[in-house]
């Protein structure tokens, strides 16, 4: 019998696990699958067959966000991620997207420039990383093929090299269409390089892209009206986090930029906003943070929240009316079928964290199920 149709007295009422429309799908639940790297791309960001296996194992989410996917060689911030740029890659992706639209599932892809989050070691040619100013990141370190390095402080894009970045997204979203995904998610968190010109912390530009919450907002909104030229603007979404500190990012007054940003996000109509509340992987309610529901109540799309949901703190969070949609990371390792674990309210498995980045199918594609399969 389908996990799809096991009867359980005690299966969860809620409207979490009901049907929901998203741009032009019909999504079979409410629940998303997070973003989650996993460095299992061979050493050109080619993905294959143990991805295809992996994604399709939990395509019973109302939508899955691939790994964060390098949009070009320059974006590459860590060894094994996937990428999106060659023709190889896409046959890759191909896969993948072809495995879960075979289970019904649906799967956007997910636009990566890291910015100054790389190492010369990781960069073509062995230069350094880009970003919108030369500010180091203190205390982070590079995944490289020589293991964790310091971060080195990056070079500052030239203002005539900008319309490249805004290029490479759109050349991203191009191969993921060709790749057949069902949409991209622009990543504008997490301390990557559209944040950092988001940021006061990192940008320090005094041209038209730094300084007022105008200019540091404007490489954001440049991808997204070029991304939704190659992409009906409800097939795409765009991921923030205005109070994580992850990659020691950081900005002085996140309140009226990340209000500003939505502000001038509106017009496109976008699929949903996805937003990381809290610190990254940490505190939902950071010191010096501000109401995020601000954000979901001045948008005019979906509103995706992520960041140490748990069964009830979802079910809380729809009955209360706070999200659209919920965006599940760590759970979904070690739980294919986390929405019927969901709906049953039976046990979750633990992951095990030593198998997070890196290796085979050992800790990807070789968790349980309810029913026992793998």
């Amino acid at each position: 019998m389908s996990l799809n149709t096991v009867a359980n007295d005690n299966a969860v009422k809620s409207d979490l696990f009901d049907p929901v429309k998203l741009g032009p799908f019909t999504l079979t639940n409410r629940i998303v699958m997070a973003p989650l790297t996993r460095s299992r791309a061979d050493d050109e960001g080619v993905t294959g067959d143990l991805q295809a296996t992996y994604y399709a194992q939990r395509a019973s989410a109302g939508l899955i966000i691939s790994e964060a996917t390098n949009i070009s060689p320059q974006g590459k911030g860590y060894i094994r991620t996937p990428g999106i740029w060659s023709p190889q890659q896409v046959e890759g992706w191909k896969k993948t997207t072809a495995a879960v639209h075979a289970k019904g599932g649906r799967i956007f892809l997910q636009l990566w420039h890291v910015g100054r989050v790389s190492h010369s070691d990781l960069q073509p040619g062995g230069v350094l990383p880009v970003a919108p100013s030369a500010v180091r990141a203190e205390g982070v370190q590079a995944y490289t093929q020589h293991g964790f390095k310091p971060l080195e402080t990056p070079r500052a894009l030239d203002l005539d090299e900008i319309p490249g970045i805004v290029a490479q997204y759109v050349h991203g979203a191009k191969c993921a269409k060709d790749a057949g995904f069902d949409g991209v998610e622009i990543h504008a968190a997490n301390g990557y390089l559209l944040q950092q010109f988001l940021s006061d912390k990192t940008n320090r530009r005094t041209d038209r892209y730094g300084g007022s919450i105008e200019n540091r907002t404007r490489l954001v909104i440049e991808v997204v009206e070029a991304v939704t030229r190659e992409w009906s603007a409800d097939q795409v979404g765009i991921r923030i986090s205005p109070l994580t500190k992850f990659s020691d990012i950081g900005d002085s007054n996140p309140e009226p930029l990340y209000v500003s940003l939505i502000d001038q996000l509106n017009p496109f109509g976008l699929a949903y906003v996805h937003v990381v509340e809290g610190d990254t992987g940490g505190e939902r309610h950071p010191a010096g943070g501000f109401d995020l529901q601000k954000l979901r109540r001045a948008f005019n799309g979906l509103y995706m929240a992520n960041n140490g949901f748990d069964q009830q703190l979802a079910l809380d969070a729809r009955a209360n009316g706070l999200a659209d949609l919920i965006c599940f990371g760590r759970p979904f390792i070690s739980n294919p079928d986390l929405v019927e674990r969901l709906r049953s309210g039976a046990a979750l498995s633990e992951a095990d964290q030593a198998t997070f980045y890196a290796g085979d199918e050992h800790g990807y594609t070789d968790y349980p199920t309810l029913s026992g399969a793998a």
